[in-house]
């Protein structure tokens, strides 16, 4: 079911901004400017044309969202039968490279979580060579672009879409960062995710603000 525009949030790092729909789906992301063709296209087609999706398996009871006060933090709050899930998006404002910040964390029971990352190149016209990478991670390169997936989870891939499936108990968190680097660069350094969440709350330049 197709949302709608209300149904979207932004984050960014004050040089491009994704929309994240409130079911966990990043649908719209030009990167790594705003000038660049979209690599998330699904917003304006289908969900082949470019999508980040993460969230539970199972159907929600009731969603939530907010951003955290004064910043570009969103939270969204999935309500399941079995749990409650935490999932918390923000893009570091960015040193050598653009990243893409997604933890998802269970408050309450226990929640089986699906991870489904389709990279579509130039508005979901072209499909990147994708495979993984030492350090388990996973990489789709096409054209002048390539994106990096690091995260502590098995990762599977289907149709040139990386896929994991998993399940959180309360107080377990699983971190995603995505990682935008031209073509011809090597794989970009790694992120303190936790720390740059901490410099954002601090007003401390690891990211946009919403002012007033």
């Amino acid at each position: 079911m197709a949302l709608l525009i209300e149904d979207y949030a932004l984050i960014g790092d004050c040089e491009t901004a994704a929309l994240v729909g409130k079911d966990g789906s990043i649908d719209w992301l030009c990167w790594p400017d705003s000038s660049s063709p979209a690599c998330f296209a699904a917003m304006l087609g289908i969900k082949e044309n470019g999508r980040w999706f993460l969230g539970p398996r199972a159907q929600t009871r009731q969603v939530t969202r907010r951003y955290l006060d004064h910043t570009l933090i969103l939270e969204i709050r999935f309500e399941t039968r079995s749990g409650v899930l935490l999932l918390t998006d923000f893009m570091p404002v960015r040193e050598t490279h653009s990243d893409v910040v997604r933890i998802a964390k269970c408050l309450e029971g226990s929640v089986s979580v699906q991870m489904e990352l389709c990279v579509r190149f130039d508005y979901g016209r072209t499909i990147p060579w994708t495979g993984p990478r030492e350090g388990n991670a996973w990489v789709a390169t096409a054209g002048t672009g390539t994106v990096y997936l690091r995260t502590q989870e098995s990762i599977r891939t289907k149709n040139q879409i990386a896929i994991a499936e998993f399940n959180l108990k309360q107080g377990e968190q699983r971190s995603f960062v995505l990682t935008h680097v031209r073509a011809q660069e090597g794989p970009p350094r790694r992120i303190n995710r936790e720390r740059y969440l901490k410099l954002i709350l601090r007003g401390g330049g690891g990211g946009c603000t919403l002012e007033g």
